[in-house]
């Protein structure tokens, strides 16, 4: 019996009834996101959800992404919320669906930690299942794994999946962008789950802390860094039953420029007038702690626009109303001409024009970054 002990799971660290106790604790936030679709409830080996929808399609189409929210867990850890970062998960998995028309139908969510501390785990989830919940995504499934010895005690890192759904004829993406076409960009809340790596070098190098209290933010660098990934699914969702929406492109890592140019066809390019967006304060507090140039913070960040629709320029009102109705800052910040028609000598400004294309190994059309960002 002694050796049974010695050799039980508790005994190499890993905590089965914390786990039990985390999943207590975060039962009530999952379920709210449950909707009438939904199969069963949480404990189950495999989640369900009812698909009969699918027989009203013609040609349903599943879409699918999986993601993190990389190392902006690092100020989460260091701060002590753990509430928030489950937004920034839903926003990166669920809004790259999105962009190709999909509605979601369900996500999941994995945490692996050092140890299950159950207000911690539950916290987590909770962000994840309100973010969820606003969207309505029924947050299906989970797992909390415990890796003792493999990670640190305090330690834990989360990922997300999701899948969707949309008719094949109503597909967004490079096959419907017309030269004539106009972008219009969507404000984001900051830096959402981007980039991190870098603003943790920017901040440790300044030797920032990050309860240091910042007049630009009305909040500490850490609170302003903890803002949670703004989601644009509902806005998406109503933009993509107009006509005329031809493509959206969900603004994460590479920025602006690099993202855009992962939905311009060959033969095109998108001309975009940084002047049009706004930076906010938070890069402009970053680009000053670290003297970067504008063109190398465009790279990584997306400094103020964290979704842009193309679409015909005879609906941009209606695209601009609706985002006005759903809460979001919108506007015009570009056109698609064809590749060719942009003379880089017709502009001159402080930041060079920039000329992008070939990003994510999509070989399409490109990009060209004209003009000075707006600081106002």
């Amino acid at each position: 019996m002694a050796e049974q002990q010695g050799n039980s799971y508790a005994r190499s660290g890993v905590d089965v009834e914390a786990g039990d106790r985390a999943v207590d604790l975060m039962r009530e936030s999952v379920a709210r996101t449950m909707n009438s679709g939904v199969i069963g409830g949480v404990g189950g080996f495999a989640g369900m959800v009812d698909v009969s929808l699918l027989k009203e399609y013609e040609r349903p189409l599943l879409a699918t992404s999986t993601d993190g929210v990389g190392t902006k867990i690092a100020i989460a850890q260091a701060m002590d919320v753990h509430n928030t970062i489950g937004q920034d998960l839903v926003g990166m998995v669920v809004d790259d669906i999105v962009v190709v028309g999909a509605r979601p139908v369900l996500m999941t969510d994995y945490i692996a930690c050092g140890h299950v501390v159950p207000s911690r785990i539950a916290d987590i989830v909770s962000g994840v299942a309100r973010a969820c919940e606003s969207i309505n995504v029924p947050l299906l499934g989970g797992e909390t794994a415990e890796h003792p010895g493999l990670m640190g005690e305090d330690d834990y890192d989360i990922a997300g999946a999701a899948t969707g759904v949309v008719e094949a004829s109503k597909v967004l993406g490079p096959h419907k962008v017309q030269a004539g076409d106009v972008l219009i960009g969507m404000e984001s809340s900051g830096v959402h789950s981007n980039g991190f790596s870098l603003v943790r070098h920017i901040v440790s190098h300044a030797q920032w802390e990050l309860e240091r209290y910042v007049p630009e933010f009305s909040s500490t660098l850490g609170e302003e860094l903890l803002t949670p990934t703004r989601l644009y699914t509902n806005v998406c969702l109503r933009l993509a039953e107009l006509a005329g929406v031809h493509a959206f492109s969900h603004i994460t890592g590479g920025g602006l420029g690099a993202n855009v140019a992962r939905v311009i066809p060959q033969g095109l390019a998108a001309r975009v007038n940084r002047s049009s967006v706004h930076v906010l304060p938070v890069f402009q507090v970053l680009s000053s702690l670290a003297s970067l140039p504008w063109e190398d913070l465009e790279e990584t960040f997306n400094l103020g626009t964290g979704m842009v629709a193309i679409v015909s320029a005879d609906i941009a009102d209606d695209v601009m109303r609706i985002c006005q109705e759903e809460g979001m800052r919108s506007w015009i910040c570009g056109d698609i001409v064809q590749e060719g028609a942009i003379d880089v000598k017709d502009y001159s400004s402080g930041t060079p024009v920039r000329r992008i294309s070939g990003t994510k190994g999509v070989d399409g059309g490109s990009v060209v970054m004209l003009g000075e960002y707006s600081m106002a």
